[in-house]
């Protein structure tokens, strides 16, 4: 269907190649919206991981309460989707809570609400995304960190390591499976960000993502079947190349640094 100029309300369509592979590339939109969506994966994907990682390293201490932690950090990656979206929309308003906090501690928020402006947009359901997406990664490498022998910590304390040098030399390399996993899911999670920006900006504001053009053009508006399934075409392959090039330097035995 991406080599054709299949339409929803046209039974009769043509094989036209590559013309529609051409014409994306010429797309501002098209363009706007690859740009849009290679920083929400860029921005949320790396953090999210380090994040999820210390919060693993925090919660697998052994304190009073750590359940009611590990619980709370993992209670937004079960929350709907939209119910979120809905909320974090309200606090973003240019009268809500997070304006509030700006002006309280000497910044100035967009005028007419962060999810308007063009230059916070985009940022503010990245950051929305990585809070709910946190705990649900902590989880996992909660469960990579309890598969490692606590002999080896003893071990390396008996050297004189510290907690940096065992934290280098044997959480990251042992739970390297884990984090692969994790960076793979979560950058093919990123690369197909849709409900977020549906509901929070219906692509406006100037963030407008891959899988937000797919459905705009081949739903919505243009009813273009044949130039949405070459975009969405394109986003496949985007998202295979990514993937073994993550595997490819994830997967490497020697030190990453």
């Amino acid at each position: 269907m991406g080599f054709s100029n299949k339409e929803l309300l046209r039974a009769d369509w043509q094989w036209v190649g590559l013309q529609n592979y051409v014409t994306l590339f010429k797309d501002e939109h098209f363009l706007s919206a690859l740009g849009n969506t290679f920083v929400f994966v860029v921005g949320t994907v790396p953090i999210t991981t380090i994040l999820a990682l210390g919060m693993a390293l925090l919660v697998n201490r052994k304190f009073r309460g750590r359940g009611i932690f590990r619980a709370g950090y993992f209670f937004p990656s079960i929350t709907s989707m939209v119910v979120i979206a809905l909320i974090f929309q309200e606090l973003y308003r240019r009268d809500g809570y997070v304006a509030m906090l700006a002006t309280m501690i000497g910044l100035t928020p967009p005028e007419y609400g962060f999810l308007i402006d063009k230059s916070t947009a985009l940022y503010s359901i990245m950051a929305m995304d990585i809070w709910m997406s946190v705990g649900y990664y902590m989880l996992i490498f909660l469960a990579g960190l309890k598969s490692i022998p606590d002999e080896l910590y003893e071990a390396a304390r008996m050297q004189g390591a510290s907690f940096f040098h065992q934290l280098r030399y044997i959480t990251i390399p042992i739970l390297r499976p884990v984090a692969l996993f994790i960076i793979v899911i979560n950058s093919i999670k990123s690369f197909q960000v849709f409900v977020e920006i549906y509901v929070m900006t219906g692509g406006k504001s100037d963030t407008m993502s891959m899988v937000y053009f797919v459905y705009e053009n081949g739903v919505t508006k243009a009813f273009q079947f044949g130039y949405a399934s070459a975009a969405a075409i394109i986003l496949f392959a985007i998202i295979g190349v990514f993937s073994i090039m993550q595997f490819s330097i994830l997967k490497r035995r020697e030190p990453i640094w």
